[in-house]
């Protein structure tokens, strides 16, 4: 066992082997942190001395690429001023051709002014001569007239007045003399004639023909078989009986009433087109919008071919050959029309039976005459849209489809628009008043309640956007539809108050007028 010298030697060797262990290794790690500092240092030399090569060849790239840059700004500016010179120098010579076309246009005129002024001159020496001329030749007249007026009146012993007015008294007394009792007699017999012979051959007329008052009523009333059509009429929240009055443009009115549907409209086209369509659609079963279209289509393309049936029948019973489809198809819409609610169809037949009776009595051209007495009224079939009256409008028609001077003359003075200048003319007058006057054909009232809901519809068509306008209810309410895709539902809003405006302005009826504008948006995909 050792002793505690021995042991504090060794501990003492032992810490001063590792003190000068740490002494070493102090010292090594020193000297590596001076090597590694020289190496960064160097580097970062490396890194400045790279950097500053760098930013010394930018600077020389951007100089190099500014020096390029003004060059080519600097041709780009030259060029653009030569083509300003250019384009200058080009409006410089335009405008020095134009100022020497203007001069020499300037001197060529002045040149003519010139010249006219230099003829009127000549002309005005050339009248002067002439005046001169005459004056002295009416002076020469004059005295001559004097002279021979003086000798005159030396022969006779009387003055010019004097003698002029002994010969208009001789002569007027002779003339009056010999010619007063021949023409009294001329006369009283030429009106005894007329008057008999007249009153002959109107009572002869009127005779031979008689026919049915028709009354034109503004409701029709449509029987059905129970509430349960009635429910199918009007639809889910009344779309079909909208769509019925929109398609139709007339009021369906459905009351207590358990079986009966009224229709009500002024125009007895539309009425009818109602009715047919209604009744089509009772006996189908199937009542929707979609097929409620339909079916007033094809009722009215029905009611195109009837218009051209029926006036060809009316040309067969009076006897008329030659007219024209398009005509005929006129005629056979007067059966829809009335004045005074007097039928306008058969009042033509009318017209024309008794134009021939007439005719015939006179030794007239009866054929001719009926023809235009059925045509006399025919312009009442063309829409009001057309400018001027019945009788202009019709007979302007009856001349682009080919029918004879006098029938057109005929049509357009049977009211007085143009005075009768052929017996045709005046028969066609005659009969007219005729079917008018006798008892019970017609009624004013009648008359001025559809030309005043004419009037309301015509005031509401006259707007822009409006698609058809139905006046309905006697008056009291217009409906009018809108293209919806030019009219917005703001611009509906002042649509309806213009129109409600412009009838106050330039109509007059009675109570007051409901304005309703309908704009309807629909749209329409098909599942395939």
């Amino acid at each position: 066992m050792m002793n505690p010298t021995t042991l504090a030697m060794v501990f003492l060797g032992v810490a001063s082997g590792f003190g000068a262990c740490f002494v070493i290794l102090m010292m090594y790690k020193k000297s590596q942190d001076k090597r590694r500092k020289d190496e960064a240092t160097k580097e970062a030399d490396r890194i400045v001395q790279r950097a500053k090569s760098q930013a010394s060849k930018v600077d020389r790239d951007s100089k190099k690429k500014a020096k390029d840059f003004e060059t080519r700004a600097r041709r780009n500016a030259e060029a653009d001023i030569r083509k300003q010179k250019q384009g200058v120098q080009n409006t410089e010579n335009q405008l020095k051709e134009k100022l020497d076309r203007l001069d020499r246009e300037y001197k060529n005129k002045n040149q003519k002014l010139e010249d006219e002024f230099k003829n009127i001159d000549e002309q005005k020496q050339t009248l002067a001569i002439a005046e001169t001329r005459i004056k002295g030749l009416e002076k020469g007249a004059e005295e001559k007239t004097k002279d021979l007026t003086r000798k005159i009146e030396n022969i006779s012993g009387l003055t010019t007045e004097q003698a002029e007015k002994e010969l208009k008294e001789s002569l007027l007394e002779i003339a009056e003399r010999e010619i007063h009792d021949q023409l009294m007699e001329i006369e009283k017999k030429g009106k005894e004639e007329a008057e008999s012979k007249a009153k002959r051959i109107l009572a002869q007329a009127v005779a031979r023909y008689a026919s049915e008052v028709s009354t034109e009523r503004t409701v029709t009333t449509i029987a059905i078989s129970g509430e349960e059509m009635k429910g199918k009429i009007i639809g889910r929240e009344g779309r079909n009986i909208r769509a019925l009055e929109s398609c139709c443009g007339v009021d369906v009115v459905i009351d207590e009433s358990p079986d009966s549907v009224i229709i009500s409209s002024f125009d007895p086209v539309r009425r009818s087109v109602a009715r047919r369509s209604i009744e089509r659609l009772i006996e189908d079963g199937r009542v929707h919008p979609a097929r409620i279209e339909e079916v007033t289509e094809k009722i009215k393309q029905e009611m195109v071919t009837e218009f051209v049936e029926e006036g060809e029948k009316a040309c067969v019973d009076l006897g008329v050959l030659g007219v024209k489809p398009a005509v005929q198809s006129l005629i056979g819409q007067l059966k829809y029309r009335a004045t005074e609610t007097q039928n306008i169809y058969q009042h033509s037949l009318e017209v024309g039976f008794i134009s021939g009776l007439i005719a015939g009595e006179i030794g007239y051209d009866v054929p001719l005459a009926r023809r235009a007495g059925l045509l006399h009224d025919i312009g009442r079939s063309i829409d009001h849209t057309v400018i001027g009256s019945h009788a202009k409008v019709g007979a302007e028609f009856a001349r682009k489809h080919g029918e004879s001077k006098e029938v057109v003359n005929a049509i357009l003075a049977h009211e007085g628009e143009k005075e009768a200048d052929s017996v045709l003319s005046q028969i066609v007058q005659a009969a007219n008043s005729l079917s008018k006057a006798r008892p019970g054909a017609r009624r004013a009232q009648m008359e001025n309640f559809i030309r005043r809901l004419e009037d309301i519809e015509s005031v509401a068509n006259s707007f822009d956007g409006v698609d058809r306008t139905f006046a309905i209810q006697a008056g009291k309410e217009v409906r009018v539809m809108v293209d919806s895709s030019k009219v917005t539902d703001e611009q509906a809003s002042m649509l309806s108050r213009d129109i409600a405006r412009k009838i106050e302005r330039e109509l007059n009826y009675p109570g007051q007028v409901k304005v309703a504008v309908i704009r309807e948006t629909r749209i329409v995909e098909h599942a395939r």
